[in-house]
Formats: C-alpha cells, sequence, structure tokens
C-alpha cells in the first residue's frame, strides 16, 4: 500500500473517532465553562520562551488539533490561534466548539506540509503536542513547514510521547518494561487493526491505522535541518494517557507504580526560528 493510501486510511479512522471523542473529552461541557483549560502544563513550559512569558496577544497556529478542545484552551489563554487537521470531520467539531466557546479561534482542513501555502501568512507560535508525530511518515516536510509556517523570531512548542516509552510491549499483564517496539522506524509504517481509540472502548468501522515511529535522533536532526534553533528539550515521568498497562494515575498524569526514573514517558523541545539580517 502506498505512503498516500496509508493516510487516507488513517483519515477515514480519524474522521470516525470525531463523534466518540466529542463525548470522552466531554467536549461540550469544556465549551460552556471559560474557566476550563488542558493547556496549563504545556504553557508553563512554553512561557520562559514567550514575550512577557504570555500568550496574549499572539498569533499561533495549531497543527494536528483534532476536535480543538486544547485550541480552544490557548485562545483562553490570549492568543489568536489557527487550527489545522487533515479530517474534516474533525474541523467541523473544532469549529462548531469553538463558536459555542466564543473564543478567537478558526480552523482549517489541511496537511502539515500544505498549510504553509493554505493559510497564507505566518504565526508567532506554531504549537503542536501529544500523539501527533507518529502518523507523519516523514518529519523532513514536516519541520520545513513549521519553519515556513513562522515569523521571524517565532516560537516552535512540541510536547510529544518520549520515543523510548512507544517500545515498550502493550499487551503485557505484568509489570515489566519489555522493548518489542521499533525505535528507530526507517520510514515503514506499522499497521493496527485493534478498532479502538485512546479515548474509549468505542470498536470503529475504520479500524485499520498505520503509524511511523520516530526516533529522537530524527526528530531533532529534521528540527534542525529546517533551519531552527533550539532553545531547550526536557523529559518527563508522566504523560496524558496509557500506552502501557499498569500505569497509575498522578497528579502529572499517567506513570510507572514504582521506579519512574525506568523510561521517559513525554518529552518537549522549544525552538526558535532566527531573525534573518537585514542585507
Amino acid at each position: 500500500m502506498s505512503t498516500h493510501d496509508q493516510i487516507e486510511t488513517n483519515r477515514a479512522n480519524w474522521d470516525e473517532r470525531v463523534s466518540d471523542h466529542l463525548v470522552a473529552y466531554k467536549a461540550a461541557e469544556f465549551a460552556d465553562d471559560p474557566s476550563a483549560n488542558r493547556v496549563m502544563f504545556e504553557a508553563k513550559v512554553m512561557a520562559p520562551h514567550l514575550p512577557d512569558g504570555s500568550l496574549t496577544g499572539l498569533d499561533v497556529v495549531h497543527l494536528q488539533c483534532h476536535i480543538g478542545v486544547d485550541s480552544i484552551s490557548l485562545a483562553r489563554l490570549g492568543a489568536r490561534v489557527v487550527g489545522t487537521d487533515f479530517s474534516g470531520d474533525a474541523i467541523a467539531a473544532a469549529t462548531s466548539l469553538a463558536a459555542r466557546a466564543g473564543v478567537d479561534a478558526s480552523f482549517v482542513q489541511t496537511s502539515n506540509e500544505d498549510a504553509p501555502d493554505q493559510l497564507g501568512r505566518q504565526f508567532d507560535v506554531v504549537y503542536t503536542t501529544v500523539g501527533v508525530l507518529a502518523w507523519l511518515p516523514d518529519l523532513t516536510t514536516w519541520a520545513r513547514a513549521v519553519e515556513r509556517l513562522l515569523k521571524p523570531g517565532g516560537l516552535f512548542f512540541l510536547y510529544e510521547a518520549h520515543p523510548m516509552v512507544m517500545t515498550l510491549q502493550y499487551d503485557r499483564q505484568d509489570t515489566a518494561l519489555v522493548v518489542t517496539e521499533p525505535y528507530f522506524g526507517a520510514g515503514e509504517a506499522q499497521r493496527f487493526d485493534s478498532g479502538t481509540t485512546y479515548a474509549s472502548d468505542t470498536l470503529l468501522t475504520n479500524r485499520t491505522t498505520y503509524e511511523w515511529p520516530h526516533s529522537l535522533d530524527e526528530i531533532f536532526t529534521s528540527i534542525l535541518a529546517a533551519g531552527l534553533q533550539i532553545e531547550a528539550f526536557h523529559e518527563y515521568t508522566a504523560m496524558p494517557w496509557e500506552p502501557i498497562p499498569n500505569l497509575v494515575k498522578t497528579p502529572a498524569g499517567y506513570a510507572l507504580a514504582d521506579g519512574n526514573e525506568r523510561v521517559p514517558m513525554m518529552f518537549s523541545i522549544a525552538a526558535r526560528k532566527h531573525h534573518h539580517p537585514s542585507r
């Protein structure tokens, strides 16, 4: 199967996820509560890299925004937000939720690589987080699109599952940490046919998905090759969902019950687009 066909298979799956995720995320209740916000941790990590430590008044593009809950959260912190996603159903849901929430956020259906041309503008911040990179077959074009979307001096922020935790066997019944999945992806997609998503046990009709592993080497190299300067890199011992069994819920997210120093769960990168000198 071609990469194009794999992406279209993923799109059908993500279109079907929307109605289920609107319920699982309690999206209507979230939109109706002006105090609700789901990006406070990310905002805290970004703060040292933002003017006055705040998103207020900044133009932000949120790539792979899904149904827009995090986009609305960014807008509630004062940003002017444009969310993008390859799923038309997700974009329709996000548009409706933002209108219901009454925030400054709009949404456009586009792939990451087409976003610079389709949006036709640049932003103070390119923001993308949690479960995004595995759906991209090629990080080189992704990072180039990020660079094109940024204003000179603009910030790129990525918060994502650590590649190491994604190598661990996910169907174990004990607490052992066993590496069974690839760390170096080599451009080959992994096929999954579980038919369920991370948010619920609903069985989807479009059951098949394709995901591409990406090592830290590949992630860093793509960002640097695009001309961005990395300002910060952090690793974390908790994450927002359970990719492996026997994690425990903590105030910081799901973590190993003991010995959480054994494996990183999440990481973040803050990178800057250079100011081009005048000639």
